[in-house]
């Protein structure tokens, strides 16, 4: 390995931690403003009747999900629809951490089904627009991937 390869792997470790705990804040934050649309279906209703809003979809999966064709097919409409519209795309790994930024029960006491955490939208309303550096952190690191062909980055969420 040389030196170059170390260092490089090593900016690249640190720069997608950095990325990773923007998109933590990003997704608080969102939360607490009522900017998140969560679920797969809600979020193909509401690219549908509002895409201008959507400023990121965040496409969550974990290893025992990758076999689920009916969820990649989602994945593949969604990410068509997303380059189409210029909105930003992220595939992320670590559901678990993703439900507890989002504080979501695993097992819900009223045995109702917990939400479907596959894909989420970020929304930056007109009137109220979210000001959040997080979101341009999240932003540049999509843009930045792009330039170097990488259409859909990928992130993974580790447990804490």
């Amino acid at each position: 390995m040389t030196l170059e390869e170390v260092v490089g792997s090593n900016s690249t470790e640190k720069k997608m931690e950095t990325v990773s705990q923007a998109l933590e804040e990003l997704l608080v934050a969102a939360q607490q403003q009522d900017c998140l649309t969560v679920g797969v279906y809600e979020s193909a209703k509401l690219m549908n009747v509002d895409p201008d809003s959507v400023v990121l979809c965040i496409l969550a999966t974990d290893e025992e999900d990758e076999d689920d064709i009916a969820l990649q097919i989602h994945f593949t409409l969604l990410q068509a629809f997303c380059c189409d519209n210029d909105i930003n795309i992220l595939r992320v790994s670590g559901m678990r951490r993703l439900a507890q930024l989002l504080k979501e029960d695993t097992e819900d006491s009223n045995s109702n089904e917990p939400r479907d955490l596959h894909c989420i939208l970020v929304t930056n309303p007109q009137v109220q627009p979210l000001q959040c550096q997080a979101l341009q952190d999240v932003g540049s690191f999509c843009e930045e991937s792009r330039c170097s062909n990488q259409w859909v980055p990928c992130l993974e969420l580790q447990d804490r």
